[in-house]
């Protein structure tokens, strides 16, 4: 690693030695498991701050790019973690090569069943109505990383018995149904692998995942589909972007 020069870009020091590991990390110079030269080696190399490496290093874990240890140094994830932008719907497998991820599945199961009470009262529907269940595991890079089940009323997209789910999008086909999905609520706990998702995941049973539920909505907000994703905790990052009620804004003296 080179010291770091002003690129015209404008962009902090802590920015471009974000860059310089994670380019390092992508082109393979540091692969899975490797350790990062330490803070100081990264300083003198580089010509910047501890300060400067360390707020880098703090990017870099929130990335889910590197796994760091108190006195055992900063290393490269062993596995690839993928997270949802802030605010910005995105189907796995948009949000996997939005950031530089390969994604593919395996098809768990696909079948249209009866609509239970629960179901047919969240989409609309009489109870009995045929609702299509998808089941898949989800891979990055050849890596599972979660489980994700999709339930969609069969009435908004009967050609989702035609698709071959193993390469098809859920989502291009509610698009082409003329339901495409516009806004989702989300709720992310943490839940034990039972002894069916457990061995899919490569993880003991009982073993904790963070259970993702949603609930996504047309741009009419009608409710298209419930999903449940179980993701490996080291595999997955959740972000969201919180803003205080009433920052900013000045209190107008009395006159």
């Amino acid at each position: 690693m080179q010291r770091l020069i002003d690129d015209g870009s404008g962009r902090p020091l802590y920015d471009r030695v974000y860059r310089v590991i994670a380019d390092a990390i992508e082109r393979g110079e540091l692969g899975p498991g490797d350790r990062i030269p330490a803070e100081r080696a990264l300083c003198e190399q580089l010509g910047v701050s501890r300060v400067t490496v360390r707020r880098a290093f703090k990017r870099l874990a929130e990335d889910g790019l590197v796994v760091s240890g108190v006195g055992r140094g900063s290393f490269v994830s062993p596995a690839p973690a993928v997270g949802e932008p802030p605010n910005e719907l995105m189907s796995f497998s948009e949000m996997a090569r939005a950031q530089g991820f390969s994604p593919s599945a395996r098809l768990l199961s696909a079948e249209s069943v009866p609509a239970t009470i629960e179901e047919a009262e969240e989409f609309g529907i009489v109870p009995g109505a045929k609702v299509f269940v998808l089941r898949r595991l989800r891979f990055l890079d050849g890596v599972a990383i979660a489980i994700d089940v999709s339930r969609v009323p069969l009435s908004l997209a009967p050609e989702l018995e035609e698709i071959d789910f193993a390469t098809g999008s859920l989502y291009r086909t509610l698009d082409a149904a003329g339901v495409a999905p516009a806004s989702a609520e989300y709720v992310v706990g943490a839940v034990p692998t039972t002894a069916e998702d457990a061995p899919l995941l490569e993880l003991p049973e009982g073993a904790p995942v963070l259970e993702v539920s949603t609930r996504t909505f047309d741009a009419s907000d009608r409710l298209v589909e419930l999903g449940t994703i179980l993701y490996r905790g080291d595999r997955y990052r959740f972000r969201s972007q919180l803003t205080r009620r009433g920052a900013g804004l000045r209190l107008a003296s009395a006159g």
